[in-house]
């Protein structure tokens, strides 16, 4: 009797979500749903053919008792079958879609108690998972043990691409290290407990990692960053990060991440309200750490370092103040008018030194850098400079198969000079004006590029979730974005294999001026 009673139990902690396209007036099953229709004598068609209109894309209805391996199962519309890319979205919409089916699945049986969800592939399985995955995460590291909900495990129904489907796992649970790395309490994820929680995770994957102190980087003579920590208690720390997936001789990519693990804004304080989302001012240095993990799981032919400087800006006593001017690694005076702009001195001294010491064939920042390009953008996409049109277009077409996409804004020499233009001082870090903010952080940063480069502002992205714009993110916790999108981008890369070695020939990449510039500034 008990036997019995526990196979009923686990049945119904089973579920199933399906597929169906719209078909002009009616619903039109998936080629893995059809199979189940058949399975269960056409009950699934039967139920379909009594709606009254089709579907819109993301609506779902739920079935009990059509199977007896599933007793929760779920069909989702996937929106029009023929749907491909739109130019005008710059938006692959049947990935996009099918992410949105997912999604919306399994929030469905996850409110029903179902702990094991078998998904359709929909024709697109990578999509699938992606959307699946994401949606069932849940944070609640810090409620009681014994009130935690169980995650539900997600696996591919049917035999669609199994290989796929295991590329999107990836991709989403890269995504969600990154999502609970920015939303841990910053008490909880101090400098020291950052670099911990990465060895925790990257160690296992044979990433090597080197934790530098703040001896080091007074060696190093890194004075943006320190001058940025010293305002705090938690002594700050420098993450490197190196995967080897390619050949030895292989110059690598340079991913470096903005690690602000608080920012109150220093002496030039944040407003209260809303301040508590600054502990996500590190969310670009967790996108480095989700996207090195899944590279390292996915085993991509490339070499990747990743640099990520960690520290807090606090105001106190030692605090950075307006006025003050710090000598750069590279050897560059910076005149600091807000000590709330401090994510591009930390990110300027990374650079100088990543470029120095592993001569890359490409670097990519990923930073909060600007609350400007969250209201230029909103949660829309994630902004996009660039000094080299073949990486761009490559990141852009990242993102249009993601749906976690990307917008490029300009790099003009008009918003340079409103950041160089100072007789006193070789740079300036809120730069002459009124508005272009973005453009003027971007600006700052590439005064320490000479390689091509691509600078990710993810001020609207990357932190909470305010609305219901992706089905498969919930309202109010850390996004995680654009990790997808930059796994998408390495591999890309990766596979265009024997074509063009991005940044191998570029004549930018002439590290001379930017080495003796920085002996310059180490002697000094």
């Amino acid at each position: 009797m008990l036997s019995t009673f526990s196979k009923d139990f686990e049945a119904w902690k089973e579920g199933l979500v399906l597929g169906a396209f719209i078909c002009g007036d009616e619903m039109k099953l998936s080629n893995s749903a059809q199979k189940f229709n058949e399975i269960t004598g056409c009950k699934l068609s039967d139920f379909l053919s009594d709606l009254s209109t089709p579907m819109k894309l993301g609506n779902s209805v739920t079935f009990t008792n059509l199977d007896p391996e599933y007793f929760n199962v779920c069909v989702v519309s996937v929106g029009k079958e023929e749907v491909g890319y739109n130019r005008i979205e710059e938006l692959d919409e049947c990935k996009e879609n099918v992410r949105i089916a997912a999604g919306t699945g399994a929030r469905r049986l996850r409110e029903t108690g179902v702990t094991c969800i078998n998904f359709d592939g929909m024709g697109h399985p990578e999509s699938a998972a992606e959307g699946a995955q994401l949606a069932v995460w849940r944070y609640q590291d810090f409620k009681c043990k014994d009130d935690q909900l169980k995650i539900a495990i997600v696996d591919l129904y049917g035999d669609d691409d199994k290989e796929a489907w295991t590329r999107g796992i990836f991709k989403a649970e890269a995504q969600n290290i990154a999502r609970k790395m920015a939303d841990c309490p910053p008490n909880c994820m101090t400098p020291a407990v950052f670099a911990q929680t990465v060895i925790d995770l990257l160690c296992p994957c044979g990433v090597q990692i080197e934790v530098r102190d703040k001896d080091w980087l007074e060696t190093k003579k890194m004075n943006a960053i320190l001058s940025v920590a010293r305002g705090s208690c938690e002594p700050p720390v420098f993450l490197e990060l190196g995967y080897c997936g390619g050949s030895l001789d292989e110059k690598p990519i340079l991913l470096i991440g903005k690690g602000l693990t608080f920012d109150s804004g220093g002496l030039c304080l944040n407003a209260p309200r809303g301040m508590d989302e600054m502990r996500a001012d590190m969310a670009g240095a967790s996108v480095i750490v989700g996207v090195i993990k899944a590279a390292a799981s996915m085993s991509l032919p490339l070499n990747i370092r990743g640099l990520i400087p960690l520290c807090e800006n606090m105001p106190s006593g030692m605090a950075l103040k307006p006025g003050d001017v710090i000598h750069s690694m590279a050897g560059k005076t910076i005149l600091v008018q807000d000590t709330g702009h401090e994510g591009r001195l930390c990110i300027a001294d990374a650079m100088t030194y990543g470029q120095i010491e592993y001569k890359p064939r490409m670097m990519i920042d990923i930073a909060t850098l600007t609350t400007g390009m969250k209201k230029a953008l909103g949660a829309g996409a994630t902004g996009v400079f660039s000094n080299d049109e073949d990486i761009w277009k490559e990141l852009q077409k990242a993102g249009s198969i993601t749906g976690d996409r990307v917008w490029r804004f300009p790099l003009w020499q008009h918003f340079t000079d409103k950041v160089v233009n100072f007789p006193e001082v070789d740079l300036h870090n809120v730069g002459l004006g009124v508005g272009g903010g973005p453009c003027l952080g971007a600006a700052f940063l590439q005064e320490f590029v000479c390689v091509d480069w691509l600078h990710l502002d993810i001020a609207g992205t990357g932190m909470l979730s305010h609305g219901e714009e992706i089905p498969y993110l919930p309202k109010g916790r850390m996004t995680g974005r654009p990790t997808r999108t930059i796994i998408q981008f390495l591999y890309q890369i990766a596979c265009l294999g024997k074509g063009r070695k991005y940044g191998r020939n570029n004549k930018k990449n002439d590290f001379t001026f930017m080495v003796a510039r920085s002996s310059h500034a180490s002697s000094s």
